[in-house]
């Protein structure tokens, strides 16, 4: 895939054997178009194909002149307002309008912070405690109260689109006393999640970005004429390198709506309808989609996965190039690929893809218990170097703890300084890496890094909760999800309002699918608690509480209710869901309501769609509309 250089042992002097060869791996060094700006390549598309389209959203057709004066107008409304330097948080959805920010934020040197269309309201109100924000822009419905409250100015954005928002303003408040600001040269930000219940905000340099899109672009062919997926949630980093990667390519952006995210029929029919050619996804949404036979229409090129481990290659029916895509926000994005053609000789492969080798401008190590760079073959964990670094934390202290000199024997003009993954892997004798997991408690959910400890402290702010701790079992296909079990004080909670609330909080991903109330946590020898114990004693310790009691009672009296209630808790790990629970007070998210709509298709061959499941009142309603599915199907039969 990429030209790499190697970096190899030399014999020993004392052995005729040879020194086992190093885990470091170069990827090639950046071209010299590099150094070229992430901004002033939009402008260079600006100037010669005004008239393509850059954003397509259904009907509705957004050129690069229409963007860029679109750009001018905001720019001109926050002119004053908004300086070099300054962080904007953007609570705006896949749209023109979030498009037109991001534009208008480049022109004037500020820097983009995405923090997703519902951040929840507790999350951004710690997020601009800690952080300094010069304003937020998004509707004014999802800002927090301070900024409800502070000076407000509507901006001219596009308000027409699957996602967009009706009315988008800008609220200006003082920061915060002690706030951060952004790091010098930084061109955006984005948050990741924090052991001490506060997400982390990472800053990245445009040319770091730049050398990351002239991978991608290389990669894919991206091109004028293309069109390029705004598929990955507004919140997280791969969202930054889809925008980019269009702008910068003369291709069109085409916004996704919101239910394809997650469902695997709707995504591919999205992708048929508009005519996607590059698509970047989540691999627990990827997956599904590669479990399903490939529909031979698509014109789909390239399908780039990250986010979690991928645990299956394409079939010999996939005919677009899949990469496997490994990277912390930490690393901008992407650090490693490997690429699976249509034409490989591996395509019937059954082994998991590795996680490949470093794009061109990253380098990659493997360091063993001492900090020493372990041999090739051996487990240790994996650190990133070179220019493909983030610029660091915005919090110094948190930067100086995880971004550290590189070992001994590491070429300092070329890596500087690492970032410790915490993720454990090993290098094979080519230089590709295979993942093996990771060193701590973090966890992936939907392809979004995790904190358990983000979640316990979300939960301890309930004064019914004493302690709280949350696992993350994974199902019989690997997927992870997260299980909170709870300590209360002197009354127990209501499991349905702890979940509420820590919505305010938390990213949905991070939100746990059930909460066990029990007694006491079980403790490992060196009395820390013991995790494996707790979820092999959940069923026996486990005191449900909230309306799923009575309901749970109920196990059906049509083939459809048992079926869908069945599916749900075993999905759901809920032996006390009821069918008069809601799917989404039961525990059910955007990847647990994919994969319930797959299991229901799989065992009915009747294919529900999202709006079918999340219109319903509760998983009666559900059952009810399969029944009358299946009704017709057995009719047109």
């Amino acid at each position: 895939m990429t030209d790499l250089l190697t970096d190899t042992a030399t014999a020993s002097p004392l052995a005729n054997a040879p020194v086992a060869a190093p885990s470091v791996m170069h990827g090639r060094p950046l071209p010299a178009s590099a150094t070229t700006g992430v901004f002033s390549r939009y402008e260079e598309w600006v100037r010669r194909s005004p008239e393509a389209p850059a954003v397509l959203d259904g009907s509705r057709t957004w050129t690069y002149r229409e963007l860029d004066a679109a750009a001018d107008e905001t720019v001109r409304a926050l002119e004053g307002r908004v300086r070099v330097g300054d962080l904007v948080g953007v609570c705006l959805d896949r749209s023109a309008g979030l498009v037109v920010t991001a534009v208008a934020l480049a022109r004037m040197g500020a820097v983009y912070l995405p923090l997703g269309p519902r951040p929840g309201e507790r999350r951004i109100q710690a997020v601009t405690e800690d952080v300094e924000v010069a304003c937020l822009i998004g509707d004014p419905a999802v800002l927090p109260e301070r900024h409800q409250a502070a000076e407000r100015i509507t901006l001219p954005l596009p308000g027409e689109g699957t996602n967009a928002a009706p009315t988008t303003v800008a609220a200006f408040a003082p920061p915060a006393a002690g706030a951060r600001p952004a790091l010098p040269e930084s061109f955006y930000a984005v948050l990741t999640s924090g052991s001490t219940g506060r997400p982390k905000a990472v800053a990245v340099a445009e040319r770091a970005l730049s050398a990351l899109l002239d991978w991608y672009r290389a990669e894919t062919g991206l091109a004028p004429g293309d069109r390029q997926s705004l598929l990955i949630g507004a919140a997280f980093d791969p969202h930054v390198m889809e925008l980019w990667a269009g702008l910068t390519s003369g291709a069109a952006l085409v916004p996704a709506p919101d239910a394809v995210r997650w469902d695997p029929a709707e995504l591919t029919s999205w992708w048929r309808d508009a005519a996607v050619t590059v698509s970047v996804a989540a691999t627990p949404m990827a997956e599904p989609v590669l479990n399903r036979p490939w529909p031979q229409d698509l014109p789909l090129r390239h399908l780039v996965v990250g986010g979690d481990r991928m645990r299956r290659r394409p079939g010999a029916d996939v005919t677009a190039t899949v990469h496997n895509a490994y990277g912390p926000a930490e690393a901008t994005v992407v650090t490693t690929t490997h690429a699976m053609r249509p034409d490989d000789d591996g395509v019937r492969d059954e082994t998991p893809p590795s996680i490949g080798t470093p794009i061109p401008g990253a380098t990659v190590l493997v360091t063993d218990e001492e900090g020493g760079i372990a041999p090739r073959g051996a487990a240790g964990e994996l650190c990133i170097g070179g220019d493909c670094l983030a610029l660091g934390y915005l919090d110094p202290e948190l930067t100086a703890r995880r971004f550290a000199a590189p070992p001994a024997g590491i070429d300092p003009e070329r890596t500087q300084r690492v970032y410790r993954t915490g993720d454990r892997v090993r290098m094979l004798d080519d230089g590709t890496l295979e993942f093996l997991g990771r060193l701590d408690d973090q966890v992936k959910i939907s392809g979004v890094r995790i904190e358990p400890a983000e979640v316990e402290a979300a939960l301890e702010q309930d004064p019914a909760v004493r302690s709280a701790v949350v696992t993350a079992p994974r199902s019989a296909d690997g997927s992870a999800r997260l299980v909170a079990f709870v300590v209360a004080t002197d009354a127990a909670p209501d499991t349905d309002a702890l979940l509420k609330a820590v919505r305010a909080w938390l990213p949905e991903q991070a939100v746990p699918s059930a909460v066990r109330i029990v007694d006491a946590f079980p403790l490992d020898a060196n009395g820390k608690v013991d995790r494996p114990a707790l979820l092999r004693t959940a069923a026996e310790s486990a005191r449900p509480a909230g309306p799923s009691d009575d309901a749970g009672s109920d196990d059906g009296t049509t083939d459809s209710e048992r079926l869908v209630l069945r599916l749900v808790r075993d999905l759901l790990d809920s032996p006390g869901a009821g069918l008069g629970d809601d799917f989404g007070s039961a525990g059910g998210t955007s990847l647990v309501a994919s994969r319930l709509l797959a299991a229901i298709e799989k065992e009915t061959g009747v294919r529900l769609r999202a709006p079918e499941l999340l219109r319903q009142p509760d998983l009666r309603a559900v059952a009810a509309v399969l029944d009358k599915r299946r009704a017709a199907t057995t009719a047109a039969v």
